[in-house]
This record gives C-alpha cells, structure tokens and sequence, in this order.
C-alpha cells in the first residue's frame, strides 16, 4: 500500500510562504496523479493542487496564482509551494495519490499525519 509522510508545515504571517514536502512510497508512483488535500477545523477536506503524471497541475480556484505543486518520481516526492498565505489557507495538509471525477479524489485510503499550517493575521 501507498504511505505518505508530509513535512514542511509551520507557522507563519499573512503574505509569507512555506513549501511543503511529500515522500511517498510505493513502486508506482511515477503513475499516478499526486494531490494535496486540506482539512480545515470543521470543515471537510478539500483537494488543494494536483500534479499529474506527465506534468499537468490544477488547482482549486483559491489557490490559483499562489501555490505551485510539482513532483521528482526519482525521489518519489511530491512538493507544494505556498506564496502570499492567507488565514483561510491555515488547515492540516496531506498528499495522497489522486483520481479524477468531477473533482479530484484521493485514490488511497491510507493518509499519513499531514503537516499543520497556521497562517496568522
């Protein structure tokens, strides 16, 4: 099964950036497509960005122009860098493997710890 261990989270201003870090393993990584997800307090997940295996990224409407999500399958890792954050972007975020539909879903039901990220006022 696929395991994802998420880094770079933390805490940091409004207008400040982070860049967070995906290790996956798995011998099929390079195949898939790779997403970040959020989870908000009260709120349900959310898909963020996706990367699919040739290169093609999408991105939720609030996060487009800001955050820029690309892949290295030597190193099975899947990165997200976060620029200009806002409050709202605060949430635990977590990579999984991704399948389309009308959104994207995560293909995996197996979620590693995520990686918190607080954006202050």
């Amino acid at each position: 099964q696929e395991q994802f261990v998420e880094s770079g989270g933390g805490l940091v201003q409004a207008g400040g950036s982070l860049r967070l870090s995906c290790a996956a393993s798995g011998s099929t990584f390079s195949l898939n497509a790779m997403g970040w997800f959020r989870q908000a307090p009260g709120k349900q997940r959310e898909w963020v960005a996706v990367i699919t295996w040739g290169g093609r990224t999408e991105y939720t409407d609030s996060v487009k122009g800001r955050f820029i999500i690309s892949r290295d399958n030597a190193k099975n890792t899947v990165y997200l860098q976060m620029n200009t954050l806002k409050p709202e972007d605060t949430a635990v975020y977590y990579c999984n493997a991704a399948r389309t539909g009308i959104s994207w879903y995560p293909k995996s039901d197996y979620w590693g710890q995520g990686t918190q990220v607080t954006v202050s006022s």
